[in-house]
């Protein structure tokens, strides 16, 4: 029977349709997104801010932009220091954009809450900008890691330093929030432990900016040591009105339990000077140290403080961890990110403790005198380095109930 001419258009036609399922492009792998999630505006927008956005795109490039052969996409967004703003974020990142995992999260309550959320939602989240021992201790969460500093490295270094130089009195002016309250509570323990008095304290909302009642009160405690619990340009703030009240001419020490170097810069050195502070990491440290910031410098401008450079090691180590685990299962890259050492350009002798603090080296430094500094950034003086098994709390101490896993 002859081919009707109906029958071979039809084959052609199927043959076309065929051939062009054969050419169509593949299907284009789904990114693996990470959130930078903290404070753009407000009081810790130096503290963190778009700096630590740059450096979380910084660890995503050197990792090679992509892992397991998808493309590696950095999202971010400003919380206001709103739990409920980051909260809200951070359901739509999981729920509806594919955010796996969550980071930076400056700001206790912001990240107590972050927290909280990716517990129930088995997500990973790794704070760096927040500072409360909570996190690792009584709201620990198997899936939560807490990079960079707390509020126990804080204590250890700044306020012990100071009491073993016989600065035995002390005051705190502490923000009113879950932070200030940790950072103030893990100081008096240090304090009052080597022989040191807590004289008083007064509490003030985040973001005041008139010290002035808060600072005479201090002033008249004769406390040798004034404490500032507090961080961001809250502590820059109270530092200024420091210096026009003349505490530190008046023979009163001004203790910055949490300055960084993004504060000293934005302070500037002749009112900064003398200050004593414990930080993470620092750029003139090292030959490795150097190398990041001057990387760090010529795409910002800037120098990274341990925040920034903080925020760069935990995007590195979480896609360290996802390529070795061969998968992006929260579960599995859990247990690398447990397992693996950190050594990056922000430490050397990172270890993952089980609930989740991530123990390291600090560093107690004083600012320098315009006169010591050789040139811009150029601000600090080592007196110190504070191992890890020291600047850390243990498991044990930090009242978590996880066990390793």
């Amino acid at each position: 029977m002859p081919i009707s001419r109906r029958h071979l258009i039809a084959t052609a036609a199927s043959g076309v349709l065929a051939g062009s399922a054969l050419i169509r492009p593949a299907r284009a792998a789904t990114p693996v997104r990470i959130g930078i999630l903290n404070d753009q505006s407000g009081v810790y927008a130096d503290f963190g801010g778009k700096w630590s956005v740059a450096a979380a795109h910084m660890a995503a490039e050197d990792f090679g932009g992509s892992v397991l052969d998808r493309p590696v996409e950095i999202v971010d967004a400003d919380h206001q220091n709103k739990p409920d703003v980051a909260s809200g974020i951070a359901r739509k990142w999981y729920d509806e954009d594919g955010v796996g995992a969550i980071m930076e999260l400056t700001t206790s309550s912001v990240a107590l809450a972050v927290q909280a959320l990716s517990k129930a939602k088995k997500k990973i989240d790794i704070v760096t900008g927040a500072a409360t021992t909570d996190l690792t201790g009584k709201q620990c969460s198997p899936y939560g890691f807490h990079w960079a500093y707390d509020t126990h490295s804080q204590a250890v270094g700044t306020g012990g330093a100071l009491v073993e130089h016989g600065e035995r009195t002390w005051f705190f002016i502490t923000v009113d929030y879950a932070f200030g309250h940790s950072l103030q509570e893990q100081t008096t323990k240090f304090v009052e432990a080597k022989g040191g008095k807590v004289l008083g304290a007064v509490l003030y909302p985040l973001g005041t900016t008139d010290y002035s009642a808060y600072l005479l009160e201090a002033k008249a405690s004769k406390a040798q040591v004034i404490g500032l619990a507090n961080a961001g340009l809250d502590t820059t703030n109270a530092m200024k009105g420091a210096a026009e009240f003349g505490i530190a001419k008046g023979g009163q020490k001004l203790a910055t339990l949490l300055f960084t170097l993004s504060e000293v810069h934005g302070l500037g050195l002749a009112a900064a000077q003398g200050a004593v502070l414990t930080e993470a990491y620092y750029w003139d440290l090292n030959d490795t140290t150097r190398a990041f910031g001057s990387r760090f410098l010529k795409r910002t401008g800037r120098m990274p403080n341990m925040i920034q450079a903080g925020t760069y090691s935990c995007v590195l180590q979480y896609l360290k961890a996802m390529k070795a685990a061969g998968t992006d299962e929260t579960e599995a890259v859990t247990k690398h990110l447990h397992a693996m050492p950190v050594n990056d350009a922000f430490c050397s002798d990172g270890k993952v403790l089980a609930n989740g603090s991530m123990s390291h080296e600090m560093y107690l430094f004083e600012v320098k005198s315009p006169q010591e500094s050789k040139g811009p950034w150029d601000y600090y003086k080592l007196l110190a380095k504070i191992p890890g098994s020291e600047a850390f709390e243990t498991v044990a101490e930090s009242g978590c109930q996880l066990t390793a896993t």
